[in-house]
């Protein structure tokens, strides 16, 4: 087949849809509250003040899972403004649920591939970018479906302000090596500790990082500095 006509190839994606079923109060969220949360990816970059109806410091969360750790963090940071992107439906209707619980009025919500959506935000608009507990793809042969990536670095510390924070979290001790070694090789940015971090007192502990505590996984926080 001359290469004209090659199908494109197939991105390579750092998940897998495996959610399950939406439950009828997740349903109903997605339905009735992403008006007022939901943010659609646009072809240019978000206008961040318009987003929020102010200026703030501006938090990213990629991939936040059920939510709930980043909605303790908007709920005890009134100042700063969160933005969280997540693939999976259940979790996004969960964080719905909660940030109208609580009368969140700093938090936006994202429903997307981080890869194909972090491109199109704003560069230098953010104070802090998390990443907690990707999903580690342990066999070598899938490591190539690892989230943090030397291309996806060098993205994310351009979306960073000079001064601005990375920070990520892992229970996996080999993806946190790997971790400390993409992020260790980016020029703009420096690591805050020799290696691995303390966990930051505004990271909460999420219910997943609290099963794998019960089962007696080490936690390794990593924190870099935008220069």
């Amino acid at each position: 087949m001359p290469a004209a006509n090659l199908p494109p190839l197939r991105p390579i994606r750092s998940f897998v849809r495996r959610e399950g079923r939406l439950t009828d109060a997740q349903q109903r969220a997605l339905d009735t509250l992403w008006t007022r949360y939901g943010v659609t990816a646009a072809a240019s970059p978000l206008d961040l003040d318009t987003l929020f109806a102010r200026a703030a410091p501006r938090i990213l969360e990629i991939g936040f899972g059920n939510g709930e750790s980043l909605a303790v963090m908007a709920q005890v940071q009134p100042a700063a403004d969160f933005l969280g992107i997540e693939v999976h439906r259940p979790g996004v209707g969960h964080l719905l649920l909660r940030a109208d619980a609580l009368g969140l009025n700093n938090l936006r919500v994202m429903c997307a591939d981080a890869a194909e959506t972090v491109p199109r935000l704003p560069d230098a608009g953010f104070a802090r970018i998390q990443v907690f507990f990707p999903d580690p793809w342990p066999k070598k042969r899938h490591h190539k479906r690892r989230l943090v990536q030397p291309a996806f670095v060098a993205l994310l510390a351009r979306k960073l302000e000079t001064g601005g924070y990375l920070h990520l979290a892992t229970d996996w001790e080999d993806y946190a090596e790997h971790m400390l070694a993409v992020l260790g090789a980016c020029g703009h940015l420096r690591n805050t500790t020799r290696d691995f971090a303390p966990r930051p007192s505004h990271r909460p502990f999420t219910k997943f990082e609290q099963r794998g505590q019960r089962l007696g996984h080490r936690i390794w926080d990593l924190l870099f500095q935008r220069c």
